[in-house]
């Protein structure tokens, strides 16, 4: 059975069909069929090498209606192939050799108790076999193909022609090198996925109170990707997240608050207006009131002024206490705190010790939160870090987009954002993602030690009003909402 000129073009499809598959065990399954189809033969098995044996990874008998392994699914009831040159497998391996044997029951070069048994239990019949080893490019042993019982026009089992040795074996080595490569590949991957989670990891363990917020917000960022999956599948979505697209969108997800690594602790570890300081005001106000008391032993004041002053202080300080904590400074409490921060004593040489200082002054007349607008300004570089940081890797030109949708979570869509204050179609739709799960695990994370959780119906409820009012994507917020609701089911 000679090659035909249908034979040459269909092995020249199949080289360029392999080169283009990205799924290991389809390409293994592709391989071991084509092979199988170009040589007429009836069955085949992959075998794969690993530690020092050959395992069964893929088993075919088109007769018998046999097909095993074909989805990565282990054949775990048949023992693997040591590496012995009896076993004929082994022998091809061991020697790097394409070993044709016209019959196996008329050889005695090898032991072939094993395909005996398995005939004994099948009913099959092995007569003719071809065995092939899988090499690479960098002459690495990858595996071996065994095919088995070549056919005629008419159905009978013959010899495998010799004229197919060579194209089996150029198929099988330009499998092997897509095989190599395929790993190469992962490997890259998960060498980048372990750096991306190194750096996450650093930022987050800088400060107790981020601990579990990158990782989080990944977690959101892929559930709320599977769900337009879904919808995409429904025809109610376009975009449709395919498993690099996913993982681009995870690693910036991961990447995105990296810029954070340079905010100063101070800042990231804010939990009161005050925090650490708060203890400076409370020494200061002690201070006054020997002071204030030593002017009453020296004849500076009366009795009943210091009496006074004393009472002042304690209901300054327990004023200072109170609104150090709270979430929102009413317009009252701001108006005492300028009046608060123009407060001092005079000592008896002329020095002037203010009651506040204007850091305190200024901390204290935080409107929400815990940061003054210089600690804003400075929290909200950590978006512009992350690019500069970002800029010093060297990503793959698949993986290039990465950097700037981690870098832009804090844009909003009306241009209210920052740092570049991007509009509407500017930003892309994975950013989109990541602004949304990056807010609501910010209001619904249990460690941040300036505010008390939320409740998930709230946090939607803001998202909600952000979507309204145009910072947000309307129809992202609702998937997200529906996402987390059937995860919970």
């Amino acid at each position: 059975m000679k090659l035909q000129y249908e034979d040459f073009k269909r092995i020249l499809s199949i080289g360029i069909g392999l080169s283009t598959e990205k799924n290991p065990n389809k390409l293994l399954e592709a391989i071991l069929e084509k092979s199988m189809e170009i040589t007429h033969c009836d069955a085949g098995t992959l075998y794969m090498l690993e530690d020092n044996h050959l395992n069964f990874s893929i088993m075919k008998t088109i007769s018998m209606g046999v097909s095993r392994g074909v989805d990565g699914e282990p054949i775990t009831d048949l023992p693997p192939v040591p590496m012995e040159e009896e076993n004929v497998c082994a022998f091809s391996a061991i020697h790097r050799k394409i070993i044709n044997i016209p019959d196996v029951y008329a050889s005695g070069d090898f032991d072939f108790s094993g395909p005996e048994k398995y005939d004994a239990l099948t009913g099959y019949h092995t007569k003719s076999m071809l065995v092939i080893p899988l090499e690479n490019n960098d002459n690495e042993l990858l595996g071996v193909m065994q095919l088995i019982n070549a056919m005629d026009e008419n159905g009978n089992i013959v010899a495998f022609d010799n004229s197919y040795d060579i194209i089996v074996h150029s198929l099988s080595s330009m499998a092997a090198i897509e095989l190599t490569n395929l790993s190469h590949t992962r490997e890259l991957k998960q060498q980048l996925r372990s750096f991306v989670e190194a750096f996450a990891t650093a930022v987050d363990e800088r400060t107790p109170y981020n601990g579990a917020h990158t990782r989080k917000v990944a977690e959101y960022s892929g559930i709320l990707a599977d769900y337009m999956n879904k919808q995409h599948e429904a025809g109610l979505c376009e975009k449709y997240f395919d498993e690099e697209g996913k993982e681009k969108l995870l690693l910036a997800a991961l990447l995105h608050d990296i810029g954070k690594i340079i905010i100063p602790l101070r800042i990231m570890n804010r939990a009161t207006r005050l925090d650490n300081d708060f203890s400076q005001v409370e020494n200061r106000f002690e201070l006054l009131t020997s002071y204030y008391e030593i002017d009453m032993l020296r004849g500076r004041i009366t009795e009943n002024e210091y009496k006074q002053k004393t009472t002042e202080l304690k209901s300054d300080l327990d004023f200072i206490r109170r609104i150090d904590k709270v979430d929102y400074l009413m317009d009252d409490d701001f108006s005492y705190v300028q009046q608060l921060a123009k407060k001092q004593y005079e000592k008896a040489d002329g020095t002037i010790i203010p009651y506040l200082s204007k850091r305190e002054a200024d901390c204290l007349s935080i409107r929400k939160g815990t940061l003054t607008e210089e600690d804003r300004r400075q929290m909200e570089s950590h978006t512009i870090m992350t690019e500069k940081i970002l800029e010093k890797v060297h990503f793959h030109k698949n993986y290039s987009i990465v950097p700037k949708w981690a870098s832009e979570h804090h844009e909003y869509l009306d241009g209210s954002g920052y740092p570049y204050h991007r509009k509407g179609d500017e930003i892309d739709l994975e950013t989109r993602i990541l602004t949304i799960t990056d807010i609501y695990d910010a209001m619904t994370s249990t460690d941040r030690p300036y505010k008390e959780p939320m409740s998930s119906e709230r946090a939607f409820a803001i998202l909600k009003n952000m979507a309204e009012e145009g910072k947000l994507d309307v129809q992202l917020v609702g998937w997200f909402e529906e996402a987390l609701k059937e995860e919970q089911r």
